[in-house]
């Protein structure tokens, strides 16, 4: 696989500062996932990382930072008359490189402009601060984002469409989970060029029905799990991943690992925010929180689906608690 370095100017939104609100609350000290990234700027995209080309006939990838670029110019499209934060960036998976110049020396002895790298997968966040509602004490903002896996591309070939998740939600400011439903996700949008990245990711945006999210969210708020109940739940998810499959073909599907119920099973005691009341009842509100907390252990090519999906299951739960029996038999 070959690497080129690639400038390309982009018109973006007006941004603000994450912190330029004095009301705005710190976000470095809870990331919205966590799993093995950690934080990079957007200039370190564009001044210090190489891009990916398509080996076969040396046609450049569209670059992390061009589609964060890309998404800033949409949300600035679709809220004209708001400010919105700069883009948060996380990123996991470096792949590391040098220049031939530096073909003969040991590691330790690479000087930094011998050095190359770019990052395998990144994903990120651009809030919109104005646009916010509060749900059973909690506040949420508008926030639209990206995920990119380059290992899901056949890089080793000729150019071809690039697969990209494109998200717009609600993010929980006082634990920065994010609030994702199935018509504010693109699991593959799949774009041969920049302009057409833009497009599909601003219709996603026009096309996201926020209220009826919002009203999904609250009902949640109304609907408990008794101690019994939710260690029903917790002993039949375990259950779920050794079923035989013709068992688990018929039953909703759940994405959270066996590791990220444990967490759930863990923090319906012992986390502050969304745990157990005092009799052992929990909301489903709390539960969906427990479950998206969790989700931010997931690498970032899965993290997307395993969130939307952790929706689609309380909404489930809570439809059988109102009788329906798609969800019942992790009630039963």
């Amino acid at each position: 696989m070959e690497l080129i370095q690639v400038r390309q100017e982009i018109p973006v939104a007006k941004t603000t500062p994450i912190h330029e609100e004095i009301n705005l609350p710190r976000f470095e000290k809870s990331p919205f996932i966590e799993a093995n990234t950690k934080s990079v700027s957007l200039s370190h995209l564009q001044k210090d990382c190489i891009i990916p080309v398509f080996s076969k006939d040396n046609e450049k990838t569209i670059a992390h930072q061009e589609f964060i670029e890309v998404v800033q110019n949409s949300v600035g499209k679709a809220f004209s008359h708001h400010s919105v934060d700069a883009p948060e960036v996380r990123i996991s998976h470096q792949i590391k490189g040098r220049t031939p110049s530096a073909i003969h020396k040991s590691a330790k002895d690479l000087l930094e402009h011998e050095k190359t790298i770019y990052y395998e997968r990144m994903a990120f966040v651009i809030r919109v601060p104005s646009i916010t509602e509060t749900i059973n004490g909690n506040k949420l903002s508008l926030m639209i984002g990206g995920l990119r896996a380059y290992n899901k591309e056949n890089l080793y070939s000729k150019k071809s469409v690039e697969r990209f998740q494109v998200l717009i939600g609600f993010q929980n400011l006082i634990c920065c989970n994010l609030c994702i439903s199935t018509d504010g996700f693109s699991s593959e949008m799949r774009v041969s060029s920049i302009q057409e990245l833009g497009d599909k990711v601003l219709e996603l945006i026009q096309n996201y029905d926020a209220e009826k999210h919002l009203l999904q969210i609250k009902q949640l708020t109304e609907y408990n799990l008794t101690e019994r109940q939710f260690a029903q739940l917790i002993g039949r998810t375990r259950l779920y991943y050794y079923l035989p499959k013709s068992e688990k073909q018929i039953l909703p599907e759940l994405l959270l690992n066996d590791g990220q119920i444990s967490t759930i099973a863990k923090d319906y005691y012992q986390d502050e925010r969304f745990c157990k009341n005092q009799d052992g009842n929990i909301n489903l509100w709390n539960v969906y929180n427990l479950f998206t907390s969790a989700n931010k252990s997931s690498y970032i090519d899965t993290f997307g689906d395993r969130n939307v999906n952790a929706f689609e299951f309380t909404n489930g739960l809570k439809n059988t608690l109102n009788g329906d029996s798609n969800y019942s038999w992790f009630l039963s």
